[in-house]
C-alpha cells in the first residue's frame, strides 16, 4: 500500500475500485514548491487513465497539462516520473526548454500569473500481467507458487471469452509433462500472448510441433514456442526448473520495456 492510500481513505477507496477493475491509474504528489503556489507540499492526488484528476487537489489549471502528460508517460512506461512545473524565464535562466528531462526531472512551463514552481512526483499503478500456466505437474504447481511473489497474475485456465476486465495474457507455460500436452499447446497458440514456453525436451517439441502444423496451427507461431522452457541454468528439481522459467519470464518482460522505449 502506498503513502496515499495509508493516509486518505478516500484515494485509497477510489484506488481500490480501480484495482479491481484491473484499470491503471497513478497516485501523485506534491514534493516541493518555490514562490507563490496555491497547493503546498504534501497535496496529492489520484489520476485515472488518461491523466484526468479522479480524487484529491493539486491546485489550479497551472499543473494540469503537466500533470496529464507525465501521468500518460508513467502509465506507459511503468515507471515514476518527477515533473517540474516552473516558470519560463527560470526555465531560460537554467538552460532548460519546456519538455526536457535533465538529472530524472522533466520540465514544463508554468504559465500562470502566480509563477511559482511546482514538484510532482508521479507514481504508476499498472494491472499486474497474467500468466497463464497450463497443467498440473510439479512444475507447473512450483511455477504457480512462485510467480505471484514477482508480480505474475496467474491464471491455470484460459478467460472466457465472456469474461471482461482481465488482466492481458504475457504469457503462457505448458507445463503438462505428458498429460495433454498438444491440446494443451494449442489452447496457449490460440492465446493472444507474446511469450509461450513448452516445458520439455527440444526433440520431443519437434515431433509436436509436426502435429501441431498438421492440426492447421500456424507454422511461423509453433515456431516461436520457446523449447524447453526457461533459462539454462542446470536446473534438476521442479522448483529449480520453474525457477528459470520464472528467470525467463521477468528477462523477457523486462526486455519488452527496455525495447519499447528505446
Amino acid at each position: 500500500m502506498t503513502p496515499a492510500e495509508v493516509l486518505s481513505s478516500d484515494l485509497a477507496e477510489a484506488a481500490q475500485a480501480l484495482r479491481a477493475k484491473d484499470e491503471p491509474f497513478a497516485f501523485a504528489t506534491i514534493v516541493r514548491t518555490a514562490g507563490s503556489t496555491a497547493a503546498k507540499p504534501g497535496a496529492k492526488a489520484l489520476l485515472g487513465a488518461d491523466g484526468t484528476i479522479l480524487r484529491g487537489w493539486l491546485g489550479g489549471g497551472c499543473t494540469r497539462g503537466a500533470v496529464k502528460q507525465a501521468t500518460l508517460r508513467a502509465l506507459e512506461e511503468g515507471r515514476p516520473q518527477l515533473v517540474s512545473v516552473t516558470p519560463e524565464d527560470m526555465l531560460e535562466q537554467m538552460g532548460v526548454a519546456p519538455g526536457e528531462e535533465v538529472a530524472g526531472t522533466r520540465f514544463a512551463r508554468n504559465g500562470c500569473p502566480s509563477r511559482g514552481t511546482v514538484d510532482i512526483f508521479i507514481e504508476p499503478c499498472i494491472p499486474m500481467p497474467q500468466l497463464l500456466v497450463l497443467g498440473a505437474s510439479p512444475v507447473a504447481q512450483a511455477l504457480c507458487e512462485l510467480a505471484p511473489r514477482f508480480q505474475w497474475t496467474v491464471a491455470s485456465a484460459p478467460p472466457a471469452a465472456s469474461e471482461g476486465n482481465q488482466p492481458p495474457i504475457k504469457c503462457v507455460v505448458v507445463a503438462t509433462q505428458g498429460q495433454g500436452d498438444l491440446d494443451a499447446l494449442k489452447a496457449a497458440l490460440s492465446q493472444p500472448s507474446g511469450y509461450i514456453a513448452f516445458v520439455g525436451s527440444a526433440r520431443k517439441f519437434v515431433s509436436l510441433s509436426e502435429k501441431l502444423i498438421a492440426a492447421g496451427c500456424d507454422a511461423d507461431a509453433v515456431a516461436r514456442v520457446k523449447a524447453p522452457a526457461g533459462l539454462d541454468i542446470g536446473a534438476v528439481t521442479p522448483e529449480e526448473i520453474a525457477l528459470s522459467i520464472l528467470a525467463e519470464l521477468v528477462q523477457t518482460r523486462r526486455s519488452a520495456v527496455v525495447a519499447d522505449h528505446d
